[in-house]
């Protein structure tokens, strides 16, 4: 496993790859990570993994700092997966040159989670955007955890014709249904059961909306997660997957949610 810093230098050693499998985190990895580096694995390209907390899509320093990270252990469990690349970039380095691809944020970039945390998309299609003008792999492998950040990079591609190949992967649950994720771990005991009772809640009443589409009240769902012990919901909403609007009677749809558990925010779909 090699592990790269420098840009200019990350640029020279995939220059002579022309399959490559990429990748992007913030660290702190888990097993949902994991699960995208094993569906990788059957594609038998090379694989970079880049590990970059990025500023410019938080709110704010306090939340940025707070981030959990652990570098050494990350490049542990990436030396166990056999990842062929690690690209280690800083701050200054990768938001030091101008990008070819100008930044294309889709209307849906209001929704759901932009409606709550102004700037955060603009930072996170910034970022990747720079990372794939860098790494430029066949494929870029997304979980649909973040299924709104999945489709806005999606779209921002689309835009500027970037042929970059993107894998969906499914959300990858612990043994309770709770989404992976990295926020996970700065919950205590008491709130990682109720976030795991939250998916369990999700799971359960989408059946029952799917029985009782039009007499069933989103507030009665609401009322069920509220009484589990949450700080706040910032948004419970439906979404048809492919309009990413709110369904129709018989369209398929998915439970969006982000919630608070004391100053750990979560977010999932179901």
């Amino acid at each position: 496993m090699k592990v790269i810093k420098n840009r200019k230098k990350t640029r020279r050693i995939l220059k002579g790859y022309k399959s490559l499998s990429f990748i992007p985190t913030m660290g702190s990895l888990h097993n949902g990570h994991i699960s995208l580096i094993k569906k990788a694995k059957r594609d038998k390209n090379k694989i970079i993994v880049s590990i970059f907390v990025n500023p410019k899509q938080f709110e704010n320093n306090k939340d940025y700092k707070s981030y959990p990270r652990n570098l050494r252990k990350d490049l542990n469990v990436l030396k166990k997966q056999k990842i062929d690349f690690v690209f280690l970039p800083r701050v200054k380095d990768i938001y030091s040159y101008q990008t070819k691809n100008k930044i294309f944020l889709d209307k849906f970039s209001k929704n759901l989670c932009g409606k709550y945390r102004s700037g955060h998309f603009k930072g996170v299609i910034n970022i990747v955007n720079r990372l794939v003008e860098i790494v430029r792999p066949n494929k870029i492998y997304l979980g649909k955890k973040d299924y709104q950040q999945l489709i806005l990079i999606k779209k921002h591609f689309s835009k500027n014709n970037i042929k970059i190949k993107i894998i969906e992967c499914n959300t990858h649950r612990d043994s309770f249904g709770l989404a992976e994720s990295s926020r996970n771990k700065s919950l205590s005991k008491i709130q990682l059961n109720i976030a795991r009772k939250v998916s369990q809640i999700l799971k359960k009443n989408k059946i029952i909306i799917k029985r009782n589409f039009q007499n069933y009240k989103l507030n009665n769902l609401k009322r069920q997660i509220i009484s589990l012990g949450l700080n706040k919901i910032e948004y419970l909403n439906l979404l048809n997957l492919k309009t990413l609007k709110y369904p129709k009677i018989n369209e398929n749809f998915n439970i969006f949610i982000a919630y608070y558990l004391g100053k750990t925010r979560l977010i999932d779909n179901v």
